[in-house]
């Protein structure tokens, strides 16, 4: 048994390079080989969703569910009291194949969110204050997703603190609005 101090560094007892070598394939017969039909199927839905493969993958592996939704803040849709929703943004929603909903920062009331979106969003709710309570942060969010997963939404948001949002609400990921809609 290593002492104080020790570092947990490579063994130096003999037959380490193949124990390495078991693990790896045994890690490598671990990990599913996916038919081509359904990675082609996956590829697919990560296009419907205006997501990269290799995003798209990757929410799904650390989820273990599809995205069913998407949660758009306000600042990522670009919607300010007074404005209307980029062009940008009105095409990638148009093309979008999930449930989109949208979180109203600031003085911004969701009806407006909803009419800026020019039909493209299906529901509009109140976003999390900026430093609201994580319980505060989750009821908002719970009550925005209604009957939908958590861990099948995904958060597009423009600022860090919305970042933290998908803790509170249990949600698949995170994108930042540079990512998704650029």
């Amino acid at each position: 048994m290593p002492g104080l101090g020790h570092n947990g560094g490579p063994t130096m007892e003999p037959g380490a390079s193949w124990r390495r070598h078991s693990w790896s394939q045994a890690r490598r017969d671990l990990l599913p080989h996916l038919p081509i039909e359904v990675l082609r199927g996956r590829v697919r839905r990560a296009k419907e969703l205006g997501l990269e493969y290799r995003t798209y993958a990757s929410v799904r592996a650390a989820s273990g569910h599809d995205v069913v939704a998407f949660l758009f803040s306000s600042n990522a849709l670009r919607v300010f009291p007074g404005q209307v929703m980029p062009e940008d943004r009105v095409v990638k929603l148009a093309d979008l194949r999930a449930a989109r909903i949208g979180l109203a920062q600031g003085r911004l009331a969701p009806e407006t969110l909803l009419q800026a979106g020019q039909g493209l969003l299906d529901g509009a709710h109140p976003a999390p204050p900026a430093l609201a309570s994580f319980a505060e942060a989750r009821a908002r969010l719970r009550a925005a997703l209604g009957r939908l997963p958590a861990d099948g939404v995904l958060l597009v948001g423009d600022a860090a603190l919305e970042a933290e949002w998908c803790a509170a609400g249990r949600l698949a990921g995170y994108l930042p609005a540079a990512r998704y809609f650029g």
